[in-house]
């Protein structure tokens, strides 16, 4: 969708634009694009999966490129062992998703008396429930560009990403590392629910041990 959208710009329209995109070398089967997301792909954010209905805990995951897999786990592992819910958002740009929030702002500081216009993040989320997990491969600033677009509701909004050294190893290990694998993603998404009242914390505690994560592991910023 990106690059035909590209295409079109750039050579049918011969728009002054340009277009990028940021290619893993991560080996997997890409799952089908679900039916109608085509203009949501481009405009950064697009519902990949909704959770089974349910009135017990629900949360919001977002992922950005391959790490969106780990995302994906960490969605069945909180049905399987919590009993929790959750949505899945692939985020193909956390940035055009903070431009579309910016320039909503920007419109409404020129236009006071229209009507608020909400943006692409703000749209999405509105008929959904739960706190906001976001992982990426990428530092923390990347998503947390979005924050003040996802928390207008007052809605928590917990980000997961790769700050600190560099370092070579295995993807499995340097995510775990960085704490922003399925079993990271689980807990953090389990701590929000802690904080917005709806489980209790000991649930935090059975998943730390449960997952193998050491509490007294070092802060990945500072080793």
């Amino acid at each position: 969708m990106i690059v035909q959208d590209g295409l079109r710009r750039m050579v049918a329209e011969q728009e002054d634009v340009f277009y990028y995109l940021t290619v893993m070398n991560e080996n997997y089967e890409h799952p089908d694009m679900p039916a109608g997301v085509e203009a949501d792909i481009l405009k950064g954010m697009y519902l990949f999966r909704r959770g089974t209905a349910s009135n017990g805990p629900r949360v919001q995951l977002m992922g950005s490129g391959v790490i969106f897999r780990e995302a994906i786990a960490a969605a069945e592992m909180l049905r399987n062992d919590w009993g929790v819910e959750s949505d899945l958002w692939s985020c193909p740009s956390f940035t055009e998703l903070a431009r579309d929030g910016h320039n909503c702002v920007r419109h409404q500081l020129l236009h006071p008396e229209e009507s608020k216009q909400l943006c692409h993040v703000a749209k999405s989320l509105a008929d959904t429930r739960g706190p906001v997990i976001a992982a990426t491969d990428y530092v923390r600033l990347f998503a947390e560009q979005i924050r003040p677009f996802v928390t207008l509701d007052g809605r928590r909004y917990t980000v997961l990403g790769t700050d600190g050294f560099g370092r070579s190893d295995t993807r499995e290990q340097l995510r775990s590392f960085f704490e922003v694998d399925r079993y990271w993603i689980t807990v953090a998404a389990l701590r929000s629910l802690v904080d917005e009242g709806q489980i209790k914390a000991t649930q935090v505690t059975e998943a730390l041990k449960k997952y193998g994560l050491d509490p007294a592991k070092p802060n990945p910023v500072k080793v």
